[in-house]
């Protein structure tokens, strides 16, 4: 079946945003005496929501409700100022939704950030290209890898999943996609290990964005 529609995971997919997010955190184990972590630790803190990130990112015997409820807040407030220093869309990102967009695919983004961050990230990062719909973690939707958000897209977009690429960087992406009967590819660009992209279901590994576009 011909593909006519893309979802796109946001971080480690269109937007580089691992420095931004280490230095955050980073930042907030400081500010309660924690050992900190290196810029590769986490490409495995995060993809999960803020919370998961959190308590990843703590030592096993820290991660209580009460030294999450102290330190959230407070990579919360990092982040806040931090998000857009080193935060950019990687090489090939805007070329490759130039064409998406010349050849009238309709794209949409699915990620477990937070919905208002998410939102404002795309406003000011990706301003010149149109998602719709733009879904980010909030109460009222499980996150990924539970795949309602995908198919409130699909449903949104009058489009049946199976017309839907499913580009993510990480095994959750896949899961994702796989579960909404969607096309799963990962991109190598990302955050996470090829190995783990075809374990979570990955039909294709894309080396560079531009690649996307033999699927459509």
């Amino acid at each position: 079946m011909k593909h006519s529609a893309v979802i796109f995971d946001l971080d480690g997919t269109l937007l580089d945003t691992l420095k931004d997010l280490a230095d955050s955190v980073n930042s907030a184990l400081g500010y309660l005496g924690l050992p900190e972590h290196d810029l590769e630790a986490y490409r495995y803190f995060v993809g999960d929501g803020r919370e998961a990130m959190a308590s990843r990112a703590l030592p096993e015997d820290r991660r209580d409700t009460a030294t999450l409820n102290r330190i959230i807040p407070r990579i919360n407030e990092e982040y806040s100022r931090r998000w857009a220093e080193n935060t950019r869309p990687y090489p090939g990102i805007p070329e490759l939704l130039d064409e998406l967009t010349g050849s009238n695919v309709r794209m949409a983004i699915l990620t477990n950030k937070p919905h208002d961050f998410t939102e404002l990230m795309v406003s000011r990062l990706l301003p010149q290209w149109q998602f719709e719909p733009i879904i980010g973690a909030m109460p009222s939707l499980p996150k990924k890898p539970d795949p309602t958000g995908a198919l409130k897209i699909a449903q949104q977009l009058n489009i049946k999943p199976t017309g839907f690429l499913y580009l993510g960087d990480s095994d959750i992406d896949m899961k994702t996609a796989a579960a909404a009967d969607m096309y799963p590819l990962g991109a190598l660009w990302g955050f996470r290990t090829a190995g783990e992209l075809l374990a979570g279901g990955a039909r294709a590994l894309l080396q560079e964005p531009a690649e996307l576009l033999s699927f459509l």
